[in-house]
């Protein structure tokens, strides 16, 4: 018994030497594999150390202690860690290896750039916790380079290998330092996460990165500190792509133009900035849908590289090549659309509000930039605004008109200004209450509605305008006297006009060509011009009057309607000369019939019309109709002259047919 007693001792003392010896191979192993990995930091010109290395078999868990490292890069980015545990270490196969939860400890990252440049910044996590990680068990050789968009690229190449459940950080905060060398003198800022956590990390995606709240402090000496400060909630990012925000620092990647979807959806909750205490600034929410990157508009070292040192001045042929590269970088952004709900301004001057202001925009346009529910105060009263929006804005070579006009010795002509109207496809306005002028009364557009197109340089060949608006009348312009005298207050208008060009058939229309003014008058035209040449779209006067020379007067058709204008016009004639309405309207109508004898010589059909026009005025409520039709080829230069000074003549060339109705 004594002999197996002792046979039985000597195997637990012989099991346990070999447990902890083998526990203290695999302890010196895993450090000769983490100061492996630390030699690559170091021999990329970085530095790179760590303390204790301990490991524990039965839990299978490693903590590596004081890590501290510093890239080679330049800028540099710095690494500090009081301790890294991961627990639950298990290897899947040769090339992985796994661990049920990593926890960081007081970690502290810092990027920090040349005294000339804008920005140094530090991040410090008390704590944070990675679980169910899987990851390549050998580290990869770091790039030979030692710039910083190297140094991003493989970053995101390592991120793009690895797996993970969920990365948390219950709080981080960080500092910025800005370099005097800035405009208004630098500053320094602090700022706060909490909340902080990245869920789904799995083939090169992230399903969420999320951020319950941030805070930030912002601080600029400039002659007395002005602070900046502000908070926002509930960001969240769904569905990012690591690999398409590698592709940008890829310079392989330079003439790839597709687009790389790198959010589906990015949106937060409210949002709030105040500016030295004087105003504030209140977004209740936004959302950001379907973001996407075009790599070769968007390598970030040739962006880079063409930046100016902060401090210095750029010259006008670098202030144009930086517009033309910040046009590039509008055409490598897709975004499928982007909402900003709920913006308050708190100024001295008066609040401003705004519900709603959405855009979509690809190719470096914008497909509609849309602001609704504006309720705002002008220094002489409120104005509202229910819709405004631009049907379509070509930012990026609006960008690059910039760039053309940056010189000051150089300013643009009235040519070139006009070559941003084909970089806007049209406005629409709705529900507009301004005041008007310093009274109490108010201006109101219901709708108004602009587009043009079919453009032949920068001149339009096709637009349409509709309008929908009341304006009151004002008291003090002579002019408007008839209305107030006739008791009006205010004159609604109604307008719908559209013009095109042709080329097939080298012909111009006016239509439709409608005009209402409320309680006044309605009336309608049709007008075409024949053989309207292209060289009359012309931004030269010499060219544009050489080819108008050819075009030719149409047809012309005029329907109006009284709905009260007539009325109007026999007061006010009765009150100029102190004779009743009734008198009033019979002299207006003799004196109408006293030109058809002259009018009849130059034109037998003008009798009919003048006839026609007498019986307009006679009856309230008439509707005239008009018809002119060219007796042959008609000149239109020629007569819109004959028309400033011999009408009769100028009629005489047209086919004239009148008639009233009720």
């Amino acid at each position: 018994m004594r002999k197996v007693l002792i046979g039985l001792l000597t195997a637990v003392i012989l099991a346990a030497a070999g447990f902890f010896g083998f526990e203290l191979y695999l302890q010196h192993r895993i450090g000769s594999e983490i100061e492996a990995a630390f030699e690559q930091i170091r021999a990329a010109g970085g530095k790179a150390s760590h303390g204790r290395v301990s490991f524990d078999l039965l839990s299978q868990t490693v903590t590596v202690a004081d890590i501290a490292g510093e890239s080679g890069s330049q800028p540099p980015v710095s690494v500090k860690i009081a301790s890294v545990t991961a627990a639950g270490l298990s290897e899947p196969d040769v090339a992985r290896f796994s661990a049920n939860r990593i926890d960081l400890t007081d970690v502290e990252i810092g990027v920090e750039a040349p005294a000339d440049t804008l920005l140094r910044v530090t991040y410090s996590a008390p704590s944070v916790v990675v679980r169910d990680y899987s990851g390549p068990a050998d580290v990869r050789r770091l790039p030979a380079s030692t710039s910083f968009v190297d140094l991003y690229r493989f970053g995101f190449e390592q991120l793009a290998i690895m797996k993970a459940a969920s990365v948390v950080a219950p709080s981080l905060t960080g500092k910025m330092k800005f370099s005097p060398a800035m405009r208004g003198g630098g500053g320094d800022g602090d700022f706060t996460y909490s909340g902080l956590g990245v869920e789904g990390i799995e083939n090169g995606k992230i399903a969420a990165m999320k951020a319950d709240d941030f805070l930030f402090t912002f601080v600029q000496p400039a002659g007395k500190a002005r602070k900046i400060s502000g908070n926002l909630a509930n960001f969240v990012a769904y569905d990012a792509d690591i690999n398409a925000m590698a592709a940008i620092y890829d310079a392989q990647k330079a003439s790839d133009d597709r687009y790389y979807r790198v959010y589906r959806q990015i949106s937060a909750g409210a949002f709030t900035v105040r500016f030295d205490q004087v105003l504030t600034m209140r977004v209740e929410g936004v959302t950001f849908d379907d973001l996407a990157m075009r790599p070769s508009r968007l390598q970030v070292a040739a962006l880079t590289a063409m930046t100016p040192p902060a401090g210095v001045t750029p010259t006008p042929a670098q202030e144009r090549e930086i517009l033309e590269t910040v046009a590039g970088v509008y055409e490598g952004v897709r975004i499928g659309n982007a909402e900003m709900r709920g913006l308050l301004v708190e100024a001295p001057q008066g609040p401003l509000k705004l519900a709603t202001t959405r855009f979509n925009m690809e190719n470096g346009k914008i497909g509609e930039l849309a602001f609704e529910g504006l309720d705002a105060r002008a220094p002489n009263g409120p104005v509202k605004v229910g819709r405004f929006a631009l049907k379509s804005l070509d930012i990026s070579n609006l960008m690059r008109m910039a760039a053309q006009f940056s010189n000051p010795a150089q300013p643009p002509s009235p040519n070139a200004v006009l070559g941003i109207m084909p970089l806007i496809e049209g406005a629409e306005l709705t529900g507009l209450v301004a005041p008007y002028k310093d009274s109490k009364r108010s201006v109101n557009i219901d709708t108004l509605n602009l587009d043009w197109g079919q453009f032949i340089g920068p001149i339009p060949s096709r637009a349409h305008l509709t309008a929908k608006m009341s304006t009151p009348v004002d008291r003090t312009d002579p002019k408007q006297a008839p209305l107030v005298a006739a008791g009006m207050d205010t004159v609604a208008i109604d307008v719908d006009l559209g013009a095109a060009w042709t080329e097939a058939s080298s012909s111009f229309a006016l239509s439709p060509a409608t005009v209402d003014l409320g309680g006044l008058l309605n009336a309608s035209a049709g007008l075409s011009l024949a053989n309207v040449p292209r060289g009359v779209f012309s931004l030269d006067p010499q060219q544009a009057t050489t080819m108008a020379a050819q075009i030719e007067a149409g047809t012309l058709q005029l329907k109006l309607r009284d709905t009260g204008g007539v009325d109007l016009a026999v007061a006010q004639y009765a009150r100029s000369k102190s004779v009743s309405r009734d008198a009033s309207r019979r002299a207006m109508i003799d004196n109408i019939r006293a030109g058809s004898e002259t009018a009849a010589a130059a034109n037998p059909d003008a009798a009919a019309a003048v006839e026609a026009l007498a019986r307009f005025v006679e009856t309230p409520g008439q509707t005239l109709n008009l018809k002119l039709t060219p007796l042959g080829k008609v000149p239109a230069l020629q007569l819109i002259q004959l028309l400033k000074t011999d009408p009769l003549v100028a009629l005489a060339q047209f086919r004239i047919e009148a008639s009233t109705g009720l």
